[in-house]
């Protein structure tokens, strides 16, 4: 076999383990055993108000002893439709507690989308921003026949009575009016912690036992739900704290990964399982709020989408804040241009940042950089422990590329999902036998090197095909960062009218403030020069579009949007 641990454990930072030892015990036991040991250690901070952990769990458990006393038993899905609110985290604790499973979806979805996510896992119950609940779910609830609670929220419900009535008033935050909805029971979140007593229901869970249906990002399609257990978090989680040394009870994370993505989502829970204060932020794009929190609580990392880095970039007192304490950024669910790192990590620090690659169907993480060893910029890192990759040939999916040549990432080990809900065909072409191992096939395409270091180049249903040639969008991304016209880029295929079996490559631009006095004529001639010296002619874009780029609810550029 081309690719055995023996290429990266050279790599690895002394003392970092090639296996990891896995707790046998559920997500649950991990919150409790944190519950015990740091009770009035803050939990979150959330725009002002600060919870325990005794607090939040507390709370947890009042949600739990609802969904019980609402008929809903052991395996049951509950899904949660907010931004990243205490709620949310009461609602994801609370549903594990009952020995339910939960299942995120994006506050940006539409009502149809909202409508199969719930159709497909069926869920019972759905937790659900007041906004969202008159706007999106009250018109298509007769279509979710198997929901029968709805626990609406206000994103403001954990403020105090005066900040709420402010935030209605300045028209800050999104409100719904809650309504009865035939064969429902509809009762507000901020009720139940009121009403239910702090009892958890007597309920026995395995590392076994499906904890989470998250559903990908249906990039190219209908999202798929995949099935994770307590088994593959608690083993990322063991993964992701050996490799970066988390000190349990000792650290505070500022994340805007949005938690209903797998990303988000893992933050929260290695916040909880290691009794990590995390600061919760409701609005990804609010730069100003991330860069007020981190002023006021010092977190020690960061874990954000690589557009965030890049937009912090533009804000002064972010700028200008004394980074010492900071002790790494974590980046991932997209490339982090190498030359924007470089900017980046003149503010903070040099080598601060932490490029991580993984997938919501292996909750999450399989590649990191080492936080003390030799960072290769530009490249995902090297494997975590107990995990392997190998890169096999895109035609067949078997033959293992020499190293340094590009293929399909796939990918061995604890965190691998039991596969897509209700889907056996898909599951069994993603999940594959070899060398008596299964594999995920992840559908992404890279390579490694000599020391065992991995290079994303681009999602293999993100290629382009241009007069015969594959073209990666990121490399044609890369080099035109490097032109200070460009603020953010994406490159897609489009149509070519005059040959029908080829594509061109389309340039989506969104200008820097440096040239946004400038014609988008005279930017395009600049581009079209700067691509032609730096571009083999079949990579360089022939069409040039200057607008903002659209970004999804997890930060990454549409780029189903814009093809």
């Amino acid at each position: 076999m081309v690719y055995d641990n023996s290429l990266w454990l050279g790599s690895y930072d002394e003392g970092v383990s090639p296996e990891v030892e896995i707790e046998d015990s559920s997500l649950v036991e991990r919150f409790e055993k944190m519950r015990k040991e740091f009770p009035d250690r803050i939990a979150v901070h959330f725009l002002g108000v600060s919870l325990t952990f005794e607090q939040l769990m507390s709370q947890a458990d009042r949600f739990a002893r609802c969904l019980v006393d609402h008929g809903l038993t052991k395996g049951d899905v509950v899904g949660v439709c907010l931004p990243n609110t205490p709620q949310y985290i009461i609602t994801l604790i609370g549903t594990l507690k009952a020995g339910c499973v939960l299942s995120g979806l994006s506050p940006l979805y539409t009502a149809r989308e909202m409508a199969h996510q719930l159709q497909d896992n069926g869920a019972k119950a759905l937790v659900i921003l007041d906004a969202l609940f008159e706007h999106r779910f009250a018109g298509i609830a007769d279509e979710a026949p198997d929901v029968k609670l709805v626990v609406p929220t206000m994103i403001v419900d954990f403020l105090p009575k005066f900040k709420q009535l402010l935030a209605k008033w300045l028209k800050k935050v999104p409100t719904g009016k809650i309504k009865p909805l035939p064969g429902k029971e509809v009762i507000p979140f901020m009720d139940i912690l009121s009403k239910y007593p702090a009892q958890p229901p007597d309920v026995t869970l395995t590392p076994e036992d499906p904890f989470i249906i998250q559903y990908t990002g249906g990039t190219t399609g209908v999202p798929k739900g995949a099935v994770c257990t307590h088994r593959n978090m608690l083993s990322n989680v063991a993964q992701f704290a050996e490799w970066l040394r988390v000190e349990e009870g000792q650290e505070v994370v500022e994340s805007a990964f949005p938690m209903f993505h797998i990303a988000g989502l893992f933050t929260s829970i290695i916040c909880l399982a290691y009794g990590l204060t995390q600061i919760l932020i409701p609005d990804p794009r609010n730069t100003k709020l991330i860069v007020g929190e981190m002023e006021k609580f010092k977190p020690q990392w960061l874990g954000n989408v690589p557009s965030l880095y890049m937009m912090l970039l533009n804000e002064p007192k972010f700028r200008e804040m004394d980074h010492s304490r900071l002790k790494f950024c974590v980046s991932g669910a997209a490339g982090f241009p190498v030359d924007a790192i470089k900017k980046f990590e003149a503010i903070v620090g040099k080598e601060k940042v932490i490029e991580v690659f993984g997938m919501t169907e292996t909750c999450v993480l399989l590649t990191c950089a080492p936080r003390f060893g030799v960072k290769k910029v530009g490249t995902s890192g090297i494997p975590l422990p107990s995990t392997s990759l190998m890169i096999v040939d895109l035609e067949t999916g078997t033959k293992e590329m020499p190293l340094g040549e590009q293929g399909e990432i796939c990918a061995a080990g604890p965190t691998l999902m039991n596969g897509y809900h209700n889907k056996p065909e898909e599951t069994a072409l993603a999940l594959r036998e070899h060398h008596g191992k299964l594999w995920m096939h992840t559908g992404d395409i890279g390579f490694m090197d000599e020391d065992g270091y991995l290079s994303v180049v681009d999602r293999k249903k993100d290629m382009i095909l241009v007069g015969g040639f594959n073209v990666f969008p990121r490399e044609i991304e890369e080099r035109l960062y490097e032109h200070p016209a460009v603020e953010v880029c994406a490159a897609v295929g489009m149509a070519n009218p005059d040959r029908p079996e080829t594509e061109l490559v389309k340039l989506v631009v969104q200008k820097s403030a440096a040239y946004s006095d400038k014609s988008d004529d005279e930017i395009e001639k600049e581009l079209t020069a700067f691509a032609r010296e730096n571009l083999a002619p079949y990579k360089a874009p022939k069409v040039f579009e200057f607008k903002e780029v659209p970004l999804t609810a997890a930060g990454k550029v549409d780029k189903k949007l814009l093809r």
